[in-house]
């Protein structure tokens, strides 16, 4: 998979691919289809998740600080031990049924 397309917005069809461990620092995902895709341990961290579709994804140990999430979809995804940070608004975040036990 190619990392750099991905970060800089090109690849908006990411729905149930394998993104362990991978480094999305500031990435350019808004509005994509991360639908099932498994991010454990990924660095999301000021990635642009924007409207992005994280129902059922795998979440956990991901960092996610400073990423914005605005309008993004993370129903019945998992969140154990996901790292999230919130500065500014948090506007239309959908959270139903996440696991983060």
């Amino acid at each position: 998979m190619d990392l750099d397309a991905i970060k800089a917005g090109k690849s908006k069809y990411l729905a149930y691919a394998d993104l362990t461990g991978a480094n999305l620092a500031g990435a350019n995902l808004a509005r994509a289809d991360l639908t099932g895709a498994n991010l454990t341990g990924a660095n999301l961290t000021r990635a642009n998740l924007t409207g992005a579709d994280l129902a059922r994804a795998d979440l956990t140990g991901a960092d996610l600080t400073g990423a914005d999430l605005r309008r993004a979809n993370l129903c019945e995804c998992g969140m154990q031990g996901a790292k999230m940070s919130f500065r500014g608004r948090i506007v239309r975040i959908r959270f139903e049924e996440v696991n983060g036990e």
